[in-house]
């Protein structure tokens, strides 16, 4: 190790801007002592300092490797990497930085901070989860911590602010984030009491009007949503920055004028706002829904290119993995678990059919959400609205070392017992449970998790939803999803089309190996005849009073909120404006038509199965 004079000498050049010198003096230490860990990082820091990025980064690799454990030295190497232009080793560098960094809450507030710069995503979350957790009376890194968690897209980002109640009081200039937080992980009414005690102190916060109004048509209050921008607009005149104000006003109302069928007016408002910003995908979203329902094909396609070209730089941040070329086009579409596999499984106790969920699976965006409503509007029947349970088990299990489905033969009847027990304590923390009523677990992707929930509910009544793959394809493209794994899969219309097929696949072998009880509900033919489709289900389900699933619009409205993207659909009585949706978009699904062949044809579609010219 260098002696203290010398580094002290280097530290005080590189203070002094003599750059230059500094580096000549590390070299000169480095002849006496190569593997010098403290001048190999000052020599790097010269380099660097002299805008010499890339010949800094051989001594900065070097310290990594003589101090691995050092969080600041991967710190720096991933400073320099970035620097240089090389983004993804910068990301692991990072997640390396904050995997290691000490139990100093503040340190790792300002490597959270750096990682988001650096669009670290996931290394920024790891640190300010743990920052958060180390200071747990800081409002202020709870509220970074969740901000970081839900940009990471971290499936259980809710959780950061499941007790925000019993936090200390935020001070003022948190709560409108708090409030866009809660709004963020799908809990209104939570938003919505922070967002009152905001405007109670200061009407004039025009940020906390704004997301009010939001928030009240997302809740289905659409005259108050209404009332409150017009008083916002002719309050404005007293915003110091009403420009902002206006364009926000013209998103919401063109978001009203769509649910009131006014699509022109919806699409000219929009294009008046812009976007907000260069990163605002949910702009371009909203526009190509607008330019789809006054039948602009190619300006549909357009603006959908660009969400969702927006969305996979965003991915390429917080979940690179997913865009990875080996990456599986779902998660979890590649497991299987075979017919000799399966005949290994223990015989275990399980709930008969009467004491199981009832499950709607199938593709997103293939009447799901209906079919929910549906059964929710009976008496003896209670959805959750849409809840990755399985998925949080999953995890669980993973945490401890069991893989799903590979492991799933190795539980006991008291693992499965506790995983059961799991589930019914995250569904009583979402809704107030009637036990008089069986719950209906409505999750479309659950379709990929048959096998764990064949092993917990091997009697359970499942209800697969089927509609013509390219009408289900394109109304997935269509749309703006949260989860990081379906924005992967809708890169293109034809990656879409090969998730779709995996997971159809995936399906369908694993019926052949377990035999669950499933009834097939065709979308077409539920849209053809809803009362003849609800007798099917009452049937299959064993309940009666089939005509309460027909009042499912009003027991929609009466939820007010309903998580999924077709909320406003399922308020309206059923329509046919879906089938055949696809045919407006014909020459844009040459190569899409050939790789959904297959199902195609294992479900009895084909390409005139839809009337050309019909509209969703």
């Amino acid at each position: 190790m260098a002696d203290e004079s010398v580094t002290g000498s280097i530290i005080s050049a590189l203070k002094a801007g003599d750059a230059r010198g500094a580096e000549q003096l590390c070299r000169a230490a480095l002849l006496r002592e190569a593997d010098d860990a403290e001048v190999l990082l000052l020599l790097g820091l010269s380099l660097q300092s002299q805008g010499r990025g890339p010949e800094a980064l051989a001594p900065l690799a070097r310290v990594t490797e003589i101090q691995p454990d050092e969080s600041a030295n991967w710190c720096n190497y991933a400073t320099v990497l970035y620097e240089v232009g090389q983004a993804d080793a910068a990301r692991q560098a990072a997640e390396r930085a904050a995997a290691l960094a000490p139990d100093d809450s503040a340190q790792l507030e300002h490597l959270g901070q750096w990682c988001t710069q650096l669009g670290a995503l996931h290394a920024a979350a790891i640190a300010l989860r743990r920052a958060a957790e180390l200071a747990p009376d800081s409002v202020k890194l709870k509220i970074e911590a969740a901000r970081a968690r839900i940009d990471s897209h971290d499936i259980l980002a809710g959780e950061a602010l499941l007790d925000w109640r019993k936090w200390p009081s935020p001070p003022d200039d948190l709560l409108l984030e708090l409030a866009n937080l809660l709004a963020e992980v799908s809990e209104p009414w939570d938003a919505l009491e922070v967002l009152e005690k905001i405007v109670d102190r200061a009407p004039t916060d025009w940020s906390a009007q704004l997301l009010l109004a939001k928030i009240d048509e997302r809740i289905n209050r659409v005259e108050p949503a209404k009332a409150r921008l017009d008083w916002i607009e002719a309050m404005q005149a007293q915003a110091t920055d009403a420009e902002w104000i206006l364009r926000e006003i013209h998103v919401q109302r063109s978001q009203l004028a769509m649910r009131e069928g006014d699509f022109a007016t919806a699409r000219r408002l929009l294009e008046q706002a812009g976007p907000l910003d260069a990163v605002d995908s949910g702009y371009y979203f909203a526009l190509a829904k607008a330019c789809d329902r006054v039948a602009d094909s190619d300006a549909a396609v357009r603006a959908l290119r660009e969400a969702h070209r927006l969305q996979l730089d965003d991915l390429r941040a917080s979940k690179p993995d997913l865009l990875a070329p080996d990456a599986a086009l779902l998660p979890g579409v590649d497991d299987r678990v075979t017919a000799e596999a399966y005949a290994t499984w223990p015989a275990l106790r399980a709930p008969d059919t009467g004491q199981s969920p009832v499950f709607i699976v199938g593709f997103p965006r293939s009447g799901t959400t209906l079919l929910e409503q549906m059964l929710d509007a009976h008496p003896r029947l209670q959805s959750m609205d849409e809840r990755p349970f399985l998925n949080l088990l999953a995890g669980q299990l993973h945490a401890i070392g069991i893989e799903v489905p590979e492991d799933l033969a190795n539980l006991s009847q008291r693992d499965c017992d506790e995983l059961r027990k799991g589930y019914v304590l995250m569904g009583c923390q979402k809704i107030t449970r009637r036990w008089d009523a069986r719950l209906v677990d409505k999750n479309p992707l659950n379709m990929l998790w048959l096998p764990m929930l064949h092993r917990l509910f091997p009697q359970a009544k499942i209800i697969l939803a089927v509609r013509h793959p390219c009408d289900v394809i394109w109304s997935c493209y269509l749309q703006n999803f949260r989860a990081a794994s379906l924005q992967a899969a809708c890169a293109s219309l034809e990656h879409l089309a090969r998730a779709y097929v995996a997971a159809m696949k995936c399906w369908l072998e694993h019926v052949a190996v377990f035999h669950p009880d499933v009834l097939i509900s065709r979308f077409e033919d539920l849209v053809a005849d809803p009362r003849l489709h609800a007798e099917r289900l009452a049937r299959f389900l064993d309940v009666e009073n089939a005509g309460s699933m027909l009042d499912y619009a009003n027991r929609a409205r009466e939820k007010e909120f309903i998580k999924t993207p077709s909320y406003t659909q399922v308020t309206e009585p059923i329509n046919t404006r879906g089938v055949g949706h696809w045919s407006q978009y014909r020459p844009y699904f040459n190569e899409v038509l050939s790789i959904v062949q297959p199902m195609l044809e294992h479900w009895g579609y084909d390409e005139r199965s839809a009337a050309p010219g019909s509209r969703a």
